[in-house]
């Protein structure tokens, strides 16, 4: 799958709850893997911690991916360790 085809997916979790549309797709440029799929496009954000509060706000992890169709299905609940959303 590209990258690109992830632009415009509905993404639901696993209950059913749909969190958005993926907007933007973060990577993790040390590795080359996704990290995180945002609901909204990123702001002109000057400090990171504006930047920090922006992706807890509107992303989910990748991690948290379970299937990737028409629809992109999410877990739940966070994976250990990481910030509720």
């Amino acid at each position: 799958m590209r990258i690109s085809d992830l632009y415009g997916k509905n993404v639901l979790t696993t209950d059913g709850r749909k969190l958005g549309l993926v907007e933007e797709v973060i990577l993790n440029l040390e590795d080359g893997n996704v990290s995180h799929l945002l609901f909204s496009k990123l702001p002109n954000i000057q400090r990171s911690d504006d930047l920090r509060n922006a992706l807890m706000k509107n992303s989910v992890a990748y991690k948290r991916v379970r299937s990737i169709e028409e629809t992109i299905i999410v877990s739940s609940m966070p994976a250990a360790g990481e910030a509720q959303e």
